[in-house]
């Protein structure tokens, strides 16, 4: 549950190893993880290389049994240890000792160890210092629990079907750079039968940023519902100044409404900026933006604008973090129109981009994209 067994080598775990392999002067440092089969090496440092292995071979098996420090001198004097094929053959481990690590439901899952091809004593105040390392290594484990019971809660909060709109597709992608984010996208039928959408990126990342996030959300869908896009975000802007204010934050953010009766789409921009508008024909403009970010101004009002939708225009609304998947500039605005062009459909465009973001690996951004377009 800890997502951390297969994602290789971490840099907040690999600056404990060659902080302990120094400090102890062994031949090797390591934070491991036992499944109920194996052990892996989540992180190791030192000139001793430790592979991963079966769980009942394993000394971290014997450290995960107790929540003290286990401490092995001599493993060729130790009847538990000594026919270990890491003790009886390379890479020949002597000396132990390794202090356990637990999951957030408490288990014990993995340890801080260290290793040496020569037997040791190991004093009192040495194994002070090792739990004391340890403790670094448990409270990035918490972390990792911790954002990762965020990231499921804000997942759950973004739209879990497409909505159906008589002559239209609608498709949406939220792509957080870490764990969670302070992108979101909604959609949800008001009373009239239109269609609302919602794009915002709250200023930061991380934790913070989605915080604020769920509080946009949820303003937004409670005071939204009814009247047009400009004055649904006046609205609810001024329901968030005080809470933006005091947190520091800025909200940009794209609120819309789309009339499928009309083929119109009416929207208001809070500094956000970031649309585009690809006509069947292939040409390619943005919609005008204009207002300022939530957060800037107490009074701050805002109108909408409407763009009319001929059969085969798609309308697209995106945070900047797709613009950095490309060149992080509006010069990349072309780019984006042509894999728009490309495209057959609206969730074959998402996918497009979701296969980008995936591909490039590390983000420095969100990215999240909501494309409406009406069918041929």
């Amino acid at each position: 549950m800890l997502d951390v067994l297969h994602g290789g080598s971490e840099e907040r775990f690999d600056r404990i190893t060659r902080m302990a392999q120094a400090l102890f002067g062994v031949s090797a440092a390591a934070v491991t993880l036992v499944t109920d089969s194996v052990q892996v090496h989540k992180s190791q440092h030192g000139p001793m290389a430790l592979g991963d292995g079966p769980r009942e071979t394993a000394f971290c098996d014997h450290t995960i049994r107790d929540a003290t420090t286990l401490v092995v001198e001599d493993a060729t004097a130790d009847e538990r240890f000594s026919h270990f094929p890491s003790v009886t053959g390379s890479p020949h481990i002597r000396f132990y000792a390794g202090h356990p690590l637990t999951g957030a439901g408490g288990h014990r899952v993995g340890a801080l160890c260290l290793v040496d091809e020569n037997p040791r004593t190991f004093t009192d105040a040495e194994q002070d210092m090792l739990a004391e390392l340890a403790s670094w290594v448990q409270r990035e484990l918490d972390r990792t629990a911790e954002l990762d019971s965020a990231a499921r809660v804000q997942r759950a909060l973004l739209p879990r079907c497409v909505p159906t709109v008589a002559g239209y597709e609608v498709a949406g992608m939220c792509m957080p750079a870490g764990s969670v984010g302070g992108d979101f996208f909604d959609w949800y039928h008001s009373p009239d039968g239109h269609l609302v959408l919602t794009l915002a990126d709250v200023m930061g990342k991380g934790l913070p940023a989605s915080i604020i996030m769920a509080t946009v959300r949820a303003v937004m869908r409670s005071t939204t519902r009814d009247g047009d896009p400009g004055h649904a975000l006046t609205e609810a802007a001024a329901t968030l100044h005080d809470d933006l204010e005091r947190t520091g934050r800025l909200v940009t953010l794209c609120h819309a409404q789309l009339d499928p009766a009309r083929n119109e789409l009416r929207y208001a921009d809070a500094g956000h900026g970031l649309m585009l508008l690809v006509r069947a024909d292939g040409t390619a403009h943005r919609p005008e933006s204009g207002g300022l970010p939530l957060g800037v101004l107490a009074d701050q009002t805002w109108t909408e604008s409407v763009v009319h939708l001929e059969p085969g225009d798609t309308a697209l609304a995106f945070s900047d973090g797709l613009l950095d998947l490309y060149d992080g500039t509006l010069d990349s605005l072309e780019q984006i129109a042509e894999v728009v062009r490309d495209c057959v459909d609206a969730t074959h465009l998402i996918d497009r981009f979701t296969v980008l973001a995936r591909r490039l690996g590390v983000r420095v951004d969100d990215v999240t994209v909501v494309a409406v377009r009406r069918e041929s």
